[in-house]
């Protein structure tokens, strides 16, 4: 049995690197809100290979890049109307249903990308080199750099693991540039003879998560405090939205990452509580 794991790998750019990195990253984010847009005005369509022959030549000429990061740039989009149309028919259901009376307008108008980000192929537009290097397409050519990242999933990559595709992320915060590879590692056997303890877990909104075993001995975790700070990051957000001004854009985007790590936080304390070893 396999599972798929995320590698964080700390990129270390020279000064001329990072240039480089930031401008194919800043090129690739423009070419995803171009496609936004193209995909918007011909009726918010999902369709990839639709769209991929729409903006492909685009994609190439006028924001330079590659052929295989101009295949991307329409599947990314594509993906997330897909998931803009999902929420659009559940919010329609639940409008049907009397469940609310507010619309999702999360279609109203063309998604924009924000980050700075860049979806890479394994082999295409990036490979690993001997003494933690990592070789990457940029709009300048490739450039080789060295990285570090946890040791474990260090191992991982120089001993086989199945790499996958990778995102180039920029971290605002410390201005500096991650590369989150995908990783497929086989999980070890596990003997059925050995299990000591079996629970279940069940999610929600009032309980976050709720732990039962064999033994009808369950755990509750409370929602009430992680919702209550929640509702104050909504509150703030859709402040800071009406507002529309520059300085209020780079607020949200400094809020946004606060709630990122803020919900990080509270699912690893209750997942890393609830995966406690039991003798």
């Amino acid at each position: 049995m396999s599972q798929v794991i995320t590698a964080k790998l700390k990129l270390n750019l020279t000064a001329e690197q990072k240039a480089v990195v930031s401008q194919t990253a800043l090129a690739y984010r423009d070419a995803l809100n171009y496609t936004s847009q193209v995909a918007f005005d011909a009726g918010k369509t999902s369709n990839g290979a639709k769209l991929q022959k729409a903006v492909y030549n685009e994609l190439r000429v006028r924001f330079g890049l590659g052929a295989q990061m101009a295949c991307n740039v329409p599947r990314q989009v594509s993906g997330t109307y897909k998931t803009l149309w999902t929420k659009v028919k559940q919010s329609n259901d639940a409008i049907a249903s009397c469940y609310t009376k507010r619309r999702y307008k999360g279609l109203d108008k063309a998604p924009k990308y924000i980050s700075r980000t860049c979806t890479l192929n394994y082999q295409r537009d990036y490979s690993f080199k001997t003494e933690r290097r990592v070789s990457i397409i940029t709009l300048q050519g490739r450039i080789v750099v060295s990285y570090d990242g946890y040791n474990k999933h260090l191992d991982l990559i120089a001993n086989g693991a199945r790499i996958g595709a990778a995102k180039i992320v920029y971290q605002r915060s410390s201005k500096i540039y991650y590369l989150m590879v995908s990783l497929e590692v086989e999980t070890p056997k596990i003997d059925p003879l050995k299990i000591t303890r079996s629970s279940g877990v069940d999610v929600g909104m009032r309980y976050l998560a709720v732990e039962t075993d064999l033994q009808n001995k369950s755990k509750f975790y409370s929602g009430k405090n992680a919702r209550h700070k929640a509702n104050r990051y909504y509150k703030a957000r859709m402040t800071l939205q009406r507002k529309d001004t520059r300085s209020a854009k780079r607020r949200l985007i400094a809020l946004s990452g606060r709630e990122r790590r803020f919900i990080a936080d509270v699912n690893h304390q209750i997942s890393k509580d609830i995966a406690k070893l039991i003798p």
